[in-house]
């Protein structure tokens, strides 16, 4: 017969810790909860774009307007933040946001906010957008009008709409169009009232490491999206080509940062060379999973990096 030996003399018994809540039970409260929404890791992909574009706007023009370059930076800052509330918004009512789901936690879907909290909380940061807008295009005229129209509209298609770009292969076009081309020659029409192509190629190499950001996030959730009816680019390609797609995204800046035709000190550049060639090395051989997140905030470091460095070579 087994006999139970209760706890030594002299001792109290053992008494067990409660089980640990889950991160939907501790919910964060007050302005905590709505940085966890808006995805403060990615803001970053709204801030390299104008650091590049006031960089080459004083390289090109000798231009820099103070007061106009700060509204488009919060301009820009907000409609990104606006467009993660919107997707945080969209994939749950879509059903996009599941259990299985690896990435950072969605407040709608987790119950921490109310969708029509959320609806308003992007309808305000798209709405104080739009107010700077308004001023920038005072400042910049009717192009910069249209560019902040079409970036309103497409923060809110990207996740809304019957066919959410979120839901298609094109998001990484959406990506570099918005997030590096228009943004940066957006900026530079701002400084300097002119663009050249050249402004155009800058934009282009910005914006491509903004789209291995979506890519690194995209092949992370790669098996979860199959199921909810997402046809990313990570799964039109599927997981060796996603891994080349990813290398040419972060590598691509590059060769286009240094041709003949632009300053020499775009060249200053080459210094984020060996962390793009990490990050490639590291999406080839990370497993899917939670772990992706860090690489994920790591490309969008990477691009504030290469930004900054490209601002600070044309600088001198």
């Amino acid at each position: 017969m087994r006999v139970e030996s209760g706890p030594p003399k002299g001792t109290s018994p053992r008494v067990e810790p409660p089980p640990q809540a889950s991160r939907a039970d501790q919910p964060p409260t007050g302005w905590r909860l709505w940085l966890v929404a808006m995805r403060p890791r990615t803001l970053t992909i709204a801030v390299s774009p104008v650091v590049a574009g006031a960089g080459w706007a004083w390289a090109e023009f000798a231009a820099l307007r103070p007061l106009p370059l700060l509204v488009a930076l919060l301009a820009a800052l907000l409609i990104q933040a606006g467009t993660n509330l919107w997707n945080d918004l969209g994939d749950s009512l879509r059903g996009g946001d599941q259990p299985m789901r690896q990435g950072p936690p969605r407040v709608t879907a987790l119950g921490w906010a109310s969708p029509d909290r959320v609806r308003r909380a992007a309808l305000c940061c798209f709405a104080l957008a739009a107010s700077g807008g308004l001023y920038l295009g005072y400042v910049g005229g009717w192009p910069i009008l249209a560019l902040g129209a079409a970036s309103l509209v497409a923060g809110w298609a990207y996740s809304g709409g019957p066919r959410p770009i979120a839901y298609t292969a094109l998001g990484e076009v959406f990506v570099v169009a918005f997030f590096g081309i228009g943004a940066v020659c957006g900026i530079v029409w701002l400084m300097g009232d002119a663009l050249s192509w050249r402004a155009v190629l800058v934009g282009g190499a910005i914006g491509s490491p903004a789209a291995g950001v979506l890519m690194a996030n995209n092949y992370r959730d790669l098996e979860h999206d199959r199921l909810v009816g997402r046809r990313t680019l990570a799964i039109r390609l599927g997981t060796d080509s996603s891994r080349l797609a990813y290398a040419a995204f972060v590598l691509a800046p590059f060769p286009m940062l240094l041709i003949p035709a632009l300053p020499v000190g775009t060249w200053l550049c080459l210094l984020a060379a060996p962390w793009a060639l990490r990050l490639s090395l590291a999406f080839a051989t990370t497993p899917r999973g939670p772990a992706f997140n860090a690489l994920l905030a790591g490309t969008a470091r990477f691009q504030l990096a290469l930004a900054a460095l490209l601002a600070l070579g044309l600088a001198l």
